[in-house]
């Protein structure tokens, strides 16, 4: 096969998008083109994964497809592992050339993707991987890191091409019609999520374009509110997470959009607020990157062996149900099982309410809030909820007060009274901690606490329990010691001296302020 016709295989994973599509960019310019997603069952079975996922991404597929089909390409969805596909390409195609972009994944996708590696040196076949995010893959240190990342972002975003060639013999590769995709079940349970976002870049974009019209204004003060930030919030995660749009291009047209409000105080606050925001999205991912265990092993050595871990827990699973009888932590879990996103400081106090009210190893609740985001980016849940839940050893422990909590940021109780409808009946007062609603009160409103709603486990006392022993473990010289290798390699480094002063007092306390959905949250 001459040299102009070698087969261009352009491999999409969480990148589901034409624009600022460096892979395709690149294949397209060098020979035909063979676009294809890999649906694998092995990835679709991890403990971290759920329907919900798979339906936000077979949306986005769809229209991947919609747009390749523009360009004169077909998407080729193959069933079955990528191992299997790169095999069937070779005995199709011979000598062909991979294009991707780098992945920060779970422990699953970072296995996968040494085994393809693997193949592709053993095989002779070139694999290209263009970076995506601001993450440097093999770095040792951060020092630096920040230019980098604005370098990166910085730079002129790859245009679609107008045309593309397709390989012959795409057929071969695509099992699973369009019209089907969405209903694949891949073996998920098969609860629904009935008011889940919708997959896409044309959905990505509508939204984006509502946000910076006008949403996106009272941005700055309303994420700690879970209804206002429904409302105000960015709520591009998930688009950012499976790629329909690029990091680059929503930060460039966040830049963009300061200009157009330059006597809008508000408006510049909220849009560099929200700017801040997509650096520390890539600050988390590089976190991973550089330590993978995060997924499944206590950060910190010294705080290792801790708290309960049984998947049946009568504990856990009144967590997971919304049924622990404290209901800012109800109302959370259940909207988060109907829409499969939540704004940040909910997000953070679940996980503090799990491990520290509950007594909670962080692993089984981090899985089980994996498989209900939506936005779910394993290199930002992961630092996350180790981060929430006191084990990295490196940060000041934030225990979350749900009673606070839901007197600052549902004061009116709307919130709880729409998700936690049991409650309704009683006053405001009442509805924040049912337990102790008076006797006299009991036969007054029809309620009865443990009968008409769960009565809570003890969580104050528990909460203090686990925040004592974790600052007392964390004391030792030696633990000392392991906190500062920890920070050493894992804590953002600014490239001049006072930068890094400056750096140091952020990771301390703005990065706290971060989680899973990491276009959402706030500075304290």
């Amino acid at each position: 096969m001459p040299e102009d016709r070698i087969v261009q295989v352009v491999w999409f994973k969480r990148d589901l998008r034409i624009h600022d599509h460096q892979p395709l960019h690149q294949a397209a310019a060098d020979g035909p083109v063979l676009p294809v997603f890999a649906i694998e069952p092995a990835q679709w079975q991890t403990p971290d994964s759920a329907l919900r996922h798979w339906q936000f991404a077979a949306e986005c597929l769809v229209d991947l497809a919609e747009a390749l089909a523009g360009l004169g390409l077909p998407l080729c969805c193959w069933q079955g592992s990528m191992l299997a596909l790169l095999e069937a390409l070779k005995t199709r195609y011979g000598h062909f050339v991979l294009h991707s972009h780098q992945e920060t994944g779970n422990a699953w996708s970072h296995a996968r993707d040494d085994a393809v590696a693997a193949w592709c040196q053993t095989n002779a076949v070139s694999w290209h991987q263009a970076r995506q995010h601001g993450v440097i893959r093999g770095l040792t240190q951060r020092q630096q890191w920040e230019t980098q990342w604005e370098t990166l972002m910085a730079a002129a975003t790859s245009p679609a091409p107008p045309r593309a060639d397709p390989a012959d013999g795409w057929e071969n590769f695509h099992h699973v019609s369009l019209t089907a995709l969405t209903a694949l079940s891949l073996g998920h349970d098969q609860t629904p999520c009935p008011q889940r976002q919708p997959g896409g870049r044309q959905a990505g974009r509508a939204l984006w374009r509502s946000f910076v019209q006008h949403r996106g204004r009272r941005y700055r003060g309303s994420l700690s509110n879970p209804l206002l930030a429904w409302e105000y919030g960015s709520r591009l995660s998930p688009h950012l997470a499976w790629g329909t749009l690029s990091l680059r291009e929503v930060v460039q047209s966040l830049r963009r959009q300061r200009q157009k409000h330059p006597n809008d105080p508000r408006w510049s606050a909220s849009l560099k607020a929200f700017t801040s925001r997509l650096y520390w999205h890539c600050h988390f991912i590089q976190k991973l990157e550089s330590q993978p265990d995060m997924e499944y092993r206590t950060l910190h050595p010294a705080l290792r062996g801790l708290r309960e871990r049984d998947p049946q827990h009568p504990r856990l699973l009144a967590w997971q149900q919304g049924q622990t009888g404290v209901p800012l932590v109800d109302a959370c879990m259940r909207s988060l099982s109907a829409t499969g996103w939540l704004n940040f400081r909910m997000r953070a106090m679940l996980i503090s309410f799990a491990t520290f009210g509950l007594g909670l190893h962080w692993r089984e609740p981090a899985l089980h809030l994996a498989r209900l985001f939506t936005d779910y980016e394993p290199g930002i849940h992961y630092p996350q909820i180790q981060m929430q839940s006191g084990a990295t050893g490196t940060n000041a422990l934030r225990v979350y007060n749900p009673l606070k909590q839901a007197e600052d940021n549902d004061p009116n109780g709307d919130f709880i009274a729409h998700w936690v409808p049991e409650l309704t009946a009683l006053p405001l007062d009442w509805r924040r901690k049912p337990w102790a609603l008076p006797t006299s009160l009991r036969q007054h409103f029809g309620f009865q606490p443990g009968r008409d709603y769960p009565l809570p486990h003890d969580f104050e006392p528990e909460a203090r329990h686990w925040k004592d022993c974790l600052y007392q473990l964390r004391r030792t010289p030696q633990a000392r010691h392991q906190s500062q290798m920890l920070l050493g390699k894992l804590a953002s480094q600014s490239a001049t001296k006072g930068r890094r002063r400056s750096s140091r007092r952020s990771v301390s306390s703005r990065q706290l302020t971060l989680f899973v959905d990491s276009t959402h949250a706030e500075e304290d």
